[in-house]
């Protein structure tokens, strides 16, 4: 790998996951002036990630609702890319040990069916919509590591891959109702700790796999067949501090759990 600011930078953000160091804004002369820059350095941090945990699965799109903007004080969405040995079924365990500070993240997931096409696309939900095949219920995994939300800078957290750590996916249904509409509820140890629709995802959950097509075209690469996308959060983070079971329910779509020790 060459000898560039985005390759210091990377190799930067590897060595804090390693040490488990708290999460803080890249500093010069490493640190990204431009979103453009801070692609750069996540391009270069997944590479470095792939060895130990396989090639790209997919997408997350973050700060996709209002809840989740205001949260975090950022005013658009943001991608990260999800490596193979990351996805996880329903039902599995995490341990809080093994991130800086997990999160927890309550989504609609969506599969792409067909590749989407770059040339003379034009991204929205009803251009993507023939490209989805499967929905489904999910929880995105992410490691904040103790991130002072009210110094956060937008850029060195794109960087820092989005902070994706993980999915964990329900089976996915091949047919479903209008997204906007879905309700999803969460729970921790069957206790309700927060609910949001469909619609709380930029007005609707393919509108974000539409941002995440037009983000990904802007540099030169296209959705795949086969690729998961999640399309953000219909409520705000949730930070494990015990032991407990998660689980979340998506209306007539299904539902996915994770234990988490």
């Amino acid at each position: 790998m060459e000898d560039t600011a985005a390759t210091r930078a990377a190799q930067a953000l590897l060595a804090e996951h390693k040490a488990r160091a708290r999460f803080t804004s890249l500093g010069p002369p490493e640190a990204p002036a431009t979103i453009s820059d801070a692609y750069d350095i996540q391009e270069k941090h997944v590479s470095l990630l792939r060895s130990a945990h396989g090639e790209g699965a997919g997408y997350k799109v973050g700060l996709t609702s209002a809840a989740m903007q205001a949260f975090c004080g950022i005013d658009h969405p943001i991608a990260g890319v999800v490596l193979a040995s990351r996805v996880h079924r329903s039902g599995v365990t995490v341990r809080r040990a093994d991130f800086g500070r997990l999160g927890l993240e309550f989504e609609i997931a969506v599969r792409i069916g067909s590749d989407i096409r770059l040339a003379g696309a034009t991204f929205n939900a009803e251009t993507i919509a023939p490209h989805i095949d499967g929905v489904c219920a999910a929880i995105e995994l992410v490691d904040d590591r103790d991130a002072d939300y009210g110094k956060l800078d937008v850029l060195s957290l794109v960087a820092d891959n989005s902070w994706n750590a993980g999915i964990v996916l329900s089976e996915f249904a091949s047919q479903w109702p209008d997204l906007g509409g879905v309700r999803g509820r969460a729970t921790r140890d069957r206790t309700s700790i927060g609910e949001g629709h469909g619609r709380d995802i930029l007005g609707h959950p393919f509108n974000s796999v539409a941002w995440l097509a037009s983000q990904l075209a802007s540099r030169g690469v296209a959705l795949k067949a086969g690729e998961i996308v999640m399309t953000g959060s219909v409520m705000k983070t949730v930070f494990p501090t015990e032991d407990a079971d998660y689980r979340f329910d998506l209306d007539k779509i299904g539902f996915v759990e994770v234990e988490v020790r």
